[in-house]
Formats: C-alpha cells, structure tokens, sequence
C-alpha cells in the first residue's frame, strides 16, 4: 500500500528570463496541474513587453510556474495565492531556491484572499481547479475588491471543453487558445482594445 508522500516530486523547466532553464520541483498532488510548457510559451509570447516591472497576482498559485516565469522575466513583485499549505511550503522553498526577492506567497482561500485589502495589480493570472465555478467567482471578485489596475491583463485558464464564464462588463478578451484539454484565454480592462 503506497503512500502519496512517497510518490516522487515533479518537476518543470523555466522557459524564459534571467532564470530560462532552471528546473524546479513541485508536489506530485493531482490536484496540482501546472500549465504546460507549450501554453506557458504562447502566454508569455502574449505578454511580450508588459511583464517587466508588472505587479502581477498568481491565484490558485498550485506550482507557482505562471508566477514564477512572469519573475524570471522581470515582474516587480508577485503575490502567489495557495489555500494547500503543503503545496505553498513546497513553492516558498522553491522561491527561496530561486533568491526571488519579490515574491510573497499567501497560505489562504483565494476568494477570502480578494475579500482583503486590495493592492492594484498590472497581471493576473486565473488557473482554479478544473470541474469548479471559481473562475467565475474570482473574476468577479477581482473587479469588484479594485485588484485591477487601469489596463491590467487577466490570464484564464479552463478546461477547453468549457466556455468562458461573463466575464465583469469592463473585461475585454484579446486572445484565445487550445492545447489538449486546456483552454486559455487573455483579457484586459483597458478600454478601446479590439476583441481578435
């Protein structure tokens, strides 16, 4: 009879920014599905020149890869949101591997987290637990807690299969893709962008 704390870590690879090619190991928890390095590449493609010095907000943090890439490429700071404490002792050890200087990792909910005081962020990346309405209900707490900064960028992550929940009023969707099972999506909260 196996035992999940015996099972091996797994492991994922920086693709971009001063730490490209670092390795780093995350818990082998199911529930913890990082994005994927094709998708990670077409983000951050995405993303091209508004990483830099960005504010950026990681909820639902699972490995931190989203978060920890926008660090490599040279966000100012990001907050990492993980409710399993296991999991977020895992990424501080990770972080503190890594010398990030920037970066705090938050051990809570992430809807009670964005009932706090709200700090504007530039970029948000939103990866719930597939099979759960917590895009939904993040999205609207992000914009109704004042978590968006004028023009800030919003990542979704959801199961392709599904479609996107309504977005708040002032989101508007700039680009959006598939790989696998995955869905991914990018909006803004600037006004006057064209869908594409």
């Amino acid at each position: 009879m196996g035992s999940n704390s015996r099972r091996p870590a797994r492991q994922l690879r920086i693709i971009g920014g001063a730490w490209r090619g670092r390795k780093f190991r995350f818990p082998p928890d199911n529930a913890v599905r990082p994005t994927p390095d094709r998708v990670r590449e077409t983000l951050f493609n995405w993303l091209m020149g508004r990483v830099e010095g960005a504010r950026a907000l990681d909820l639902f943090a699972g490995s931190g890869a989203l978060g920890i890439e926008a660090l490599s490429r040279g966000a100012a700071h990001v907050t990492f949101v993980e409710n399993d404490p296991r999991v977020a002792r895992s990424l501080e050890s990770v972080l503190a591997t890594l010398d990030a200087q920037h970066a705090e990792v938050r051990c809570t909910d992430a809807l009670r987290f964005l009932a706090g005081p709200a700090h504007p962020c530039d970029l948000v990346f939103l990866d719930p637990p597939f099979d759960s309405d917590l895009a939904a209900r993040a999205a609207i707490a992000l914009e109704a807690g004042g978590w968006l900064a004028d023009g800030a960028l919003i990542y979704l992550e959801l199961p392709a299969r599904e479609p996107l929940p309504v977005l708040p009023a002032r989101w508007r969707l700039l680009k959006s893709g598939r790989a696998g099972d995955v869905g991914y999506h990018l909006a803004t909260t600037a006004r006057g962008v064209p869908e594409e």
